[in-house]
């Protein structure tokens, strides 16, 4: 898609641009947010530091000037629960987050074990060791991969608080041995028994459910809430498998509606005056109603969370750049290395703002009209379709020419934009196991 552009969307854009200095130049993002309860904050790529640094920058000032509640991403949960202790001190958990996130496993662990997530989680760590236990901020997993460690982490719980359900579990357990903790072999499997383990998952997730729901409601803890969300996990991961093997919509819809499902869960955890910052890819988080996938039939996380909370406040914050270098792989599973990101394509957001703002990083604060709705006000530029750069953990940077975009209506995508014109890549956290290739994501690639 290419959409001619003019000297007076040249002049509109520098005109509403707010530069990006330090913390203080998001005084404005933070005036729009308000009283929000959902913020939720996108990345035009999985390995690029700037995104992360300016994502860490806005959720710090949610937490210490709003009160936040818990930073929620697109990780898995038994990694991120690590993560959590260490961040609100449980015993044994270790002093520096980084030890937790290094001992992520499933690739693309430099998501989430990489310099900037580590800088942030010591100052959280720092931060909460100033409060008391309930109102320190938690960091939570919203993703649904973790099958196995998940079923590891549901008998574990069982054999501990509530040994009458063991059985049970095992019953599920032994229908995935087969393959192995290998995600493709049990999905190609589901082509021969479309139900594959539903069975047995459901009947144990339907008895972690109301166990965790009655400890839930004796002490809050969060262990009830582990149990039940590693069921969750179960569940959601093998209604994904089932749909990945037909392709189509349906497993990146499976996948969305599981992350938007847990946001709700730890929100009602938290209690009626819980906020919550959500980490995710601009995929996940702008609205999908403003771009291509709403035409063919996907949701994600930022339209569900509209639908849903629009009267509590969702501000949904999305990032781009034009040129500089990322974190990414060749192909699933491949040594991460850093690669160059050339230029954005002609006629595209990124290029449309780097010609009106060479070199510049800027901040924009959006209309948000809703999809059919017409906005009013300036921002001509904004209201019509782009071309809009989305870069996932596998990149090819010669495919550009014919890949990598989301044709995209900025004001309704999003309530505010960060352009960041030249950016580098993610630095990794040595990793404490050997990477391995885990499950691979759907449409769009590596997101």
């Amino acid at each position: 898609m290419r959409t001619v552009t003019g000297p007076a969307d040249r002049t509109e854009i520098t005109g509403r641009a707010r530069p990006l200095t330090g913390p203080e130049s998001l005084d404005p993002l933070l005036a729009r947010i308000g009283d929000a309860r959902y913020v939720l904050v996108g990345e035009a790529s999985h390995g690029t530091a700037e995104f992360y640094h300016w994502r860490a920058e806005l959720t710090r000032r949610l937490i210490t000037e709003k009160g936040f509640s818990f930073v929620a991403v697109e990780g898995d949960w038994p990694d991120c629960q690590a993560v959590h202790c260490s961040l609100t001190g449980a015993p044994g958990a270790p002093a520096d987050p980084a030890e937790a996130l290094a001992g992520f496993r499933r690739w693309p662990a430099w998501m989430w074990a990489n310099t900037e997530v580590a800088r942030f989680t010591r100052w959280l760590r720092d931060h909460n060791t100033a409060l008391p236990p309930e109102r320190r901020v938690g960091f939570y997993g919203l993703d649904v991969y973790s099958l196995w460690e998940s079923l590891d982490a549901v008998l574990d719980h069982l054999r501990e608080h509530d040994p009458g359900q063991v059985a049970q579990a095992l019953e599920a357990y032994r229908c995935f041995e087969p393959y192995a903790e290998d995600p493709q072999s049990y999905a190609l499997a589901t082509r021969l028994v479309p139900s594959g383990c539903e069975p047995e998952v459901i009947r144990l997730l339907t008895a972690v459910r109301e166990r965790a729901q009655r400890a839930t409601a004796a002490d809050g803890s969060l262990a009830g809430l582990a149990a039940r969300q590693n069921a969750e996990v179960l569940a959601g991961a093998e209604r994904y498998y089932r749909a990945m093997v037909r392709g189509g919509p349906e497993s990146w819809n499976v996948r969305d509606h599981h992350m938007a499902d847990t946001l709700d869960r730890l929100t009602a955890h938290h209690g009626p005056s819980a906020k919550a910052v959500v980490w995710e890819h601009n995929t996940h988080v702008g609205d999908a109603r403003a771009t291509d996938m709403a035409e063919a039939g996907l949701v994600n996380v930022g339209q569900l969370v509209r639908e849903r909370h629009a009267a509590e406040g969702v501000v949904l914050v999305g990032f781009g750049s034009y040129d500089g270098t990322v974190l990414a792989g060749e192909s699933w599973g491949a040594e991460p290395r850093v690669m160059t990101v050339p230029a954005a394509r002609p006629g595209s957001t990124e290029e449309l703002l780097h010609r009106a703002l060479p070199g510049g990083a800027a901040l924009f604060l959006l209309t948000s009209a809703t999809p059919g709705e017409r906005p009013a006000g300036p921002g001509h530029w904004t209201r019509m379709p782009h071309d809009h750069r989305a870069i996932g953990v596998v990149y090819r940077p010669e495919r550009e020419k014919w890949g990598n975009y989301v044709p995209t209506v900025l004001d309704r995508r999003y309530d505010a934009f960060l352009h960041l014109d030249t950016t580098r890549a993610l630095t990794p956290l040595p990793q404490r196991h050997p990477a391995g290739t885990g499950e691979e994501e759907t449409w769009p690639t590596g997101q």
